[in-house]
């Protein structure tokens, strides 16, 4: 039995703070993806991780489990599923919003032990609908901290919560991740809910990069040292080893007038579910080893871009012409904020593909916005954009844009 041919859905684990996303990770998969130093001293995921696991039905019980049995004659492989774990606490949400770009479906997490919803609980879901992610699966966590009372009691706030919005249908399914309960469950409602959807191949390829790193340990010799690495998802096409491709915006480059030039780099190396392949396709998480120099790609520096075949990238824009289409109310916030009108001179944050930029409004006339980007983005014309506002000293959802 082989699986490293199945094609891979992403699912992103999103929802408030410390609601024990990055633990339900490491149950599906053995892994803990908060491996940057910051995260591990403050025990929150700062940047996103990824984690990839093959799903399996034992043969007998018909029960899901996501560890690979000692025999494989036992059960029957289903598909691949790379996890994003994505940042909960509200100065992080432009993270959140760039991995939720790669994303198929969504775990929302709620804790038992809180009220729901909690502010990026709230947030996080407007984000999901917004960007266009129908497939939603609620997770009531931390059971094992409440009473049987209190945990129905929770049941009950989150199927108000969610009452007239495009997860009122979704499951919701009660676990501990602490100590593995009910995982089959929400295994199995995440194959009976999320469908693999249909791919497209044959257009040209279009890789959104969510991470970019150097590989290369510490004292490592010029002949042994490895190209840079992309982290991301693939949207469309193929992408084969020996490729050549084009990342664009690609990297500043000095000068009186801030400018970005693409990068060009081959494709050396690719891995796709834990394995490496000769070729990827859309779905799942990937990776893309490259004849880079590291100093390219560390610490995330490439992240937001797009990667595709060298002459086949979309433009890049530094300047973005949007029709708004804005919240009634502001959200992530406890107080019971009305979206104002954008005005002119007004810094927004704006999200596109896997990219977070932020841009000053230059003119509002006809309906429209004109807004000056800091850093600019390289994207297809009828890309929905994220619009968030700084209310107080955080970034906060007030809408979306499509380019005039």
């Amino acid at each position: 039995m082989t699986n490293d041919q199945s094609p891979g859905i992403s699912i992103g684990l999103v929802g408030h703070v410390d609601t024990g996303k990055t633990t339900l990770c490491e149950a599906l998969s053995g892994k803990w993806t908060d491996t940057h130093s910051e995260e591990l001293k403050r025990g929150i995921t700062i940047r996103l991780g990824y984690v990839d696991v093959g799903v399996y039905q034992d043969n007998k019980t018909k029960k899901y489990t996501t560890k690979k049995p000692k025999d494989e004659k036992t059960v029957t492989f289903k598909r691949n599923i790379s996890f994003i774990d994505a940042p909960g606490h509200e100065t992080l949400m432009a993270t959140m919003l760039s991995g939720a770009a790669i994303m198929d479906a969504a775990l929302l997490l709620v804790a038992a032990n809180e009220t729901c919803p909690q502010p990026q609980t709230r947030e996080h879901l407007m984000a999901l609908e917004i960007i266009g992610i129908k497939n939603i699966i609620i997770v009531q966590n931390k059971i094992d901290l409440v009473s049987e009372k209190d945990a129905k009691k929770n049941y009950k706030e989150i199927q108000k919560f969610v009452k007239d919005t495009l997860a009122e249908k979704a499951p919701i399914i009660p676990i501990s991740a602490q100590h593995n309960v009910n995982i089959d469950a929400l295994i199995e409602a995440i194959e009976t809910t999320v469908k693999t959807p249909t791919r497209d191949t044959k257009r040209n390829p279009s890789f959104l990069v969510a991470r970019s790193f150097d590989v290369n340990k510490p004292g490592t010799t010029i002949s042994k040292l490895q190209g840079g690495v992309l982290g991301g998802s693939l949207r469309a096409g193929t992408f084969k080893i020996n490729d050549e491709i084009e990342i664009r915006p690609g990297l500043k480059k000095d000068g009186p007038k801030p400018v970005w030039e693409p990068v060009i780099t081959k494709i050396v190396g690719l891995k796709a579910s834990n394995k490496e392949v000769k070729a990827i396709t859309p779905g799942g998480s990937s990776a893309i080893l490259t004849d880079l120099d590291p100093v390219f790609v560390k610490s995330d520096t490439l992240v937001g871009n797009l990667a595709g075949l060298k002459g086949k990238v979309p433009e890049v824009y530094y300047e973005l012409v949007l029709k708004p289409t804005l919240l009634e109310r502001v959200v992530g916030v406890k107080d019971d904020l009305l979206v104002e009108n954008i005005k002119e001179k007004e810094m927004l944050m704006l999200n596109v593909n896997a990219a977070a930029t932020v841009g000053n409004v230059t003119s509002t006339k006809k309906g429209l916005i004109t807004i000056q980007l800091k850093l600019p983005v390289a994207m297809d014309k009828g890309e929905r954009v994220t619009i968030s506002r700084q209310v107080g000293a955080r970034w906060r959802l007030i809408g979306y844009g499509v380019m005039a």
